[in-house]
């Protein structure tokens, strides 16, 4: 296979510099070229044809976040943003996702040597993935890098066994992840505001989960918010998984509740759409209705499998909608997502899903 050919953008020859060792340690990824700014970079993009793209924000010239509207508007390409994983680097960064970048890194600092290996494994993990997938137009030598052990939901949430559950009301839970903050405000601004409590994962970090957070309230008629522990889950509002926070729901009598737990990570990821959909398919059965929305990886698909043995019903975004389709991909291959829908049908078909009446046969988990 050939390998991916990246060209790196960044003010900051140190950051240059680290980016290029980092990934040239993989031996499917080849640095093809950089540059200390957008102008520069726009003719190393007609000179080289890289597979993708790292960008940095803040640059001399012609600042990151214009340099990308124009790129994706002209030129759309796979983009992974390398950005300061703070309150104003996440606010710059959401609207880098929204403009069409794929996925983002936070920046390396001079303090890497204890990190060093994790982070070089994500950027080449996240490069990787960027190089397949669909971004929209806006209008032998090699060291080996050593990955963390792939964990299961069972890390955290033992698998309940299948029982009857009494009914307390439907719940949606929704799972993404590259890609996914755009999928997720397009699915919550088509939902009125008196629509079934909806719980989701989103891959992010913890400092971009709040601001995330807000950016969904302000764009949909439901209140949205980041889940707190012990919250009641209510109609007509949404919670966001905390970033570093596995986000799982549970039942406290008649009613359910949002419960944070800080296990390790599940599927690589903290949060876990699995643990989310495990916690859902023992806490809610049949009652929930479960989607899986773009992203890399897999995970999901286990736990979007067990809310279908639960008798809920399943879908997964389609193909050709996803920016990537790993993970609703591999809902739909293992036989996780009962159906497979564009984008804008998705927030349609989860509102006549949790409309239908909760029988007493499919109140029997499993069924």
């Amino acid at each position: 296979m050939s390998k991916v050919r990246v060209l790196i953008v960044d003010d900051s020859a140190l950051v240059r510099k680290m980016l290029t060792e980092m990934l040239s340690a993989d031996a499917g990824i080849e640095v093809v070229g950089t540059a200390p700014d957008p102008l520069v970079a726009r003719e190393k993009i007609k000179q080289l044809a890289p597979d993708v793209l790292t960008l940095d924000v803040e640059m001399p010239r012609m600042d990151g976040l214009t340099f990308l509207e124009n790129l994706m508007r002209l030129r759309p390409m796979p983009v992974v943003m390398v950005s300061s994983l703070t309150s104003q680097g996440a606010e710059v960064t959401l609207r880098a996702l929204e403009l069409g970048a794929v996925d983002f890194v936070g920046k390396p600092g001079s303090d890497l040597s204890s990190t060093f290996g994790d982070y070089a494994a994500e950027i080449a993990a996240k490069v990787k993935d960027a190089a397949r997938a669909r971004p929209r137009a806006y209008t032998a030598g090699v060291p080996r890098l050593d990955a963390a052990p792939r964990l299961s939901a069972d890390a955290v949430l033992p698998r309940a066994q299948l029982r009857a559950l009494p009914s307390a009301g439907r719940v949606i839970a929704i799972g993404a992840s590259a890609g996914g903050t755009e999928a997720i405000r397009v699915v919550l601004a088509a939902m009125p505001p008196d629509a079934p409590p909806i719980v989701i994962t989103q891959h992010i970090p913890a400092q971009f989960s709040g601001p995330f957070a807000a950016r969904m309230d302000a764009n949909s008629a439901m209140r949205v918010c980041e889940a707190q522990d012990g919250q009641p889950i209510l109609p007509g509002h949404a919670y966001i998984a905390p970033g570093g926070r596995h986000l799982l729901v549970l039942r406290d009598g008649a009613r359910y509740v949002c419960r944070l737990h800080d296990g390790p990570p599940v599927s690589r990821h903290k949060p876990s759409v699995d643990v989310l959909f495990r916690s859902v398919a023992a806490s809610v059965g049949a009652q929930a209705v479960g989607a899986i929305l773009t992203g890399m990886g897999d995970d999901g698909a286990q736990g979007l499998k067990e809310m279908r043995e639960a008798g809920a019903p399943t879908l997964a975004q389609d193909e050709a909608t996803s920016v990537v389709w790993g993970m609703p991909g591999a809902a739909w291959k293992a036989g996780a997502a009962q159906e497979l829908l564009p984008l804008g049908a998705v927030a349609p078909r989860l509102l006549q899903l949790a409309q239908h009446p909760i029988t007493q046969a499919s109140m029997r988990t499993g069924s």
